[in-house]
């Protein structure tokens, strides 16, 4: 019985760089993306049902890093493992235009060559810019999603901005603004007085800052603040109705002090959101510009009078400081505090979060301004009938067990975060982003995606991205109208993200869902952790331990970097990566080639009907166990696990030990023996390749296409092994 000679091309180690282009071109050019296409083909089996992702967007205009890299391994993982489990599966493609940063990288670039702003341009003409830098920029992040073996389906490809997605937003916009959650009023935001807008909660990063922390005698109490230049309208001063250090203050108390500008007369104030503890108890308040002493002057209907404007600038309630920008400002008040004996001390080094524009990097000023918020405490009646908050609605749905958010410990903290929420300001002051449909005319507002007729004003301000964002799961699947993919493929399986943006993006789904269609976006949410450096510090330019994922491929091959973002990856957990992690697996990929190619050296594709040999059947069995434990594993969302199990199988048990075992049978003359061995280790081969597919679709595919006798000609939807 003559052994089969292994293909050429096993005689050369495995090279990513030539493999992976033509695989890639294989996958795309069979269609098995989509499940239409696998449906037609029989690879899907009706009884499993259907398993859908939407993919979270990547922004149009960036490129990739690590933590999309995570992103896609851990889908693709999820969707190549239920495609071949027989699921009708649907990985949905699409891009976000993150307008904000967008139009900000775009205008920032503008200025430095041009000296130009936007005003400068006018609307037209930046918008003409944006739209040819995000279509440049928009192939790139493809091109770079492709490379990492993602086997979405891109003939359903959406980009937040697109025809379709601006349908649904309307859509949205119109119906929570007729049950009245959508509301225009002067309320607290976020304003950046860089960009000169507002931003949501959501797109707040904290820096931690060092600066002075200033003691200030404020009649008989003593106030801190790092902020003095906003201190010109205080005139509260407001205590804990159980601070007993303060029993003899009534509330609504009249008290004259000295001030910055001269006397004034303050108003006692209590109210539970004094901290006892901190400081002396005492705070005084600036309503116009912070979000919680702004709710406690909604609460006692006290004044708000602005001192800063949008750029930055003290108005006229701050005296001889009027004109000043508040930085230049605050050490001159500080002196003329001094001189009229009123700093107690200061704490020269005191560290503290200063708010910043994620998308932007401009510092936070709190302002009152006229703005479209969603109220999330106003009782509607949804789909379903129910009368209920967005808030308790949103509680609801993770609480009653439609969604299942993995790890576990993280329903603590959304639930925390559902307590706190405030009303959401949806609009933004940029021209990039779906242009708010609402009409002005004398007063009136009417609401739609058309002019109500003439003399009717549509109003400047864009929508926030996460307005759009937060529709994703349906409006990829065809919403507002009533698709065959919406119905079939919604609510999505997995909503899968780094658990940087549960609450950015994951919260707001799960609010526009239950108010417009009545049910939860997804049924699990799986969280994954950071990619961190080797040292466990977070990457950055300025720390020089960027790990860029596309140098990664083109150095070890997709899968070598996929498998470093898995293994060791549990769930929520920080993941340590460095070169050296990366380099390993490629060297696995190496092993695997060359497991292949013994077994195939030693393969008879003649073989018809084998007797195997005594514990011959015992290792094809154990190697079914393997696979019922790395089903386990994927199932309960342990991709780590799976990996690792996997991982070890095929190198520490099949390649160090089984294959050894197998060469002396190879060299000896019993040829019941071999046919045996051989139908036993090409058996083992066939399932360590369906198990590690969906971990490193690349080689594996690579050495599918050579064996002799396979059920399909591409891996990828091929069975599982059960």
């Amino acid at each position: 019985m003559e052994p089969s000679k292994a293909p050429e091309l096993f005689l050369k180690p495995y090279n990513p760089a030539e493999r992976e282009p033509e695989i890639l071109d294989a996958w795309e050019k069979s269609g098995y993306g989509n499940p239409d296409t696998c449906e037609r083909a029989g690879v899907v089996d009706p009884s499993k049902g259907t398993y859908s992702i939407v993919l979270p967007p990547p922004n149009v205009t960036g490129t990739l890093h690590m933590g999309h890299a995570a992103m896609l391994a851990i889908e693709d993982i999820l969707i190549r493992y239920h495609r071949m489990r027989g699921y009708k599966t649907l990985w949905v493609p699409g891009t976000d235009s993150a307008a904000l940063a967008t139009q900000s990288k775009v205008e920032t670039e503008i200025y430095k060559k041009e000296k130009k702003t936007r005003h400068d341009l006018g609307r037209e003409e930046l918008m003409r810019r944006i739209d040819a830098f995000v279509e440049e920029s928009r192939a790139t992040i493809v091109n770079q999603t492709k490379k990492m073996g993602s086997s979405l389906d891109w003939s359903r490809y959406a980009y937040t901005m697109d025809e379709r997605r601006y349908a649904a937003v309307v859509e949205a916009f119109v119906r929570m603004y007729d049950a009245g959650l959508i509301y225009r009023g002067d309320r607290i935001v976020n304003w950046d007085p860089k960009l000169q807008t507002a931003v949501s909660d959501d797109e707040i990063e904290y820096v931690e800052q060092k600066d002075p922390f200033y003691h200030f005698q404020y009649g008989p109490f003593v106030i801190g603040t790092v902020r003095p230049e906003t201190k010109f309208g205080d005139k509260y001063v407001v205590m804990h109705p159980d601070d007993q250090r303060y029993k003899e203050y009534a509330h609504g108390q009249k008290i004259d002090l000295e001030w910055i500008n001269g006397p004034i007369t303050a108003t006692i104030i209590k109210d539970e959101a004094a901290d006892m503890e901190f400081g002396s108890g005492v705070m005084t308040i600036t309503p116009a510009h912070s979000a919680i002493d702004f709710e406690i002057a909604q609460r006692h209907h006290l004044d708000a009078e602005r001192v800063i404007d949008d750029r930055g600038i003290l108005l006229p309630i701050a005296g001889a400081f009027e004109g000043q920008h508040i930085k230049k400002a605050r050490a001159a008040i500080v002196d003329k505090l001094r001189a009229k004996g009123l700093v107690v001390k200061v704490d020269e080094d005191y560290t503290h979060n200063v708010a910043t524009n994620s998308r932007g990097g401009g510092i936070i000023e709190p302002q009152i301004k006229l703005q479209w918020f969603i109220g999330v405490n106003k009782a509607v009646r949804f789909p379903d009938g129910k009368m209920a908050t967005l808030k308790e609605r949103m509680r609801e749905s993770v609480e009653d067990g439609a969604i299942n958010i993995l790890p576990e410990h993280f329903e603590k903290i959304y639930y925390h975060w559902i307590d706190n929420l405030r009303d959401w300001c949806i609009s933004r002051q940029i021209w990039f982003g779906h242009r708010i449909p609402a009409w002005f005319k004398d007063g009136e507002i009417r609401v739609g995606a058309e002019s109500p007729g003439e003399g009717w004003t549509q109003d400047e301000d864009t929508l926030d991205t996460w307005f759009s964002s937060g529709l994703w799961t349906f409006s990829t699947l065809g919403w507002p109208e009533e698709t065959e993919d919406l119905k079939v493929y919604h609510p999505t399986s997995v909503l899968e993200t780094g658990y940087d943006i549960l609450f950015f993006w994951v919260a707001r789904m799960i609010l526009m869902s239950m108010f417009l269609l009545g049910e939860a976006p997804f049924k699990n949410v799986y969280l994954h952790g950071l990619v961190r450096d080797g040292q466990g510090r977070k990457m950055s330019k300025s720390l020089g331990n960027i790990i860029d994922p596309l140098d990664m491929v083109a150095k070890y091959g997709a899968d070598a970097t996929r498998l470093s973002l898995i293994i060791g990856a549990a769930p929520g957990n920080d993941l340590k990566l460095s070169e050296d992690k990366v380099r390993g697996y490629k060297n696995f990929a190496n092993k695997l080639w060359n497991i292949a190619r013994f077994v195939l050296e030693h393969y008879d594709q003649h073989l018809v009907q084998v007797r195997l040999a005594q514990g011959d059947d015992e290792l094809i069995d154990e190697s079914m166990k393997v696979a019922t434990s790395v089903s386990h594993h994927i199932d309960t969302f342990r991709l780590d696990l799976a990996a690792d199990t996997a991982y070890h199988f095929v190198w520490d048990r099949f390649a160090a030990e089984i294959l050894e075992e197998s060469k002396p049978i190879f060299r000896g003359d019993d040829q019941a023996a071999i046919a045996s061995r051989q139908y036993a280790i090409h058996k083992i081969l066939d399932t360590s390749l369906r198990l590690l597919h969906p971990f490193m679709p690349f080689v594996t595919e690579a050495i599918w296409r050579e064996l002799p006798t396979k059920e399909r000609d591409l891996l990828m939807v091929a069975k599982w092994p059960v």
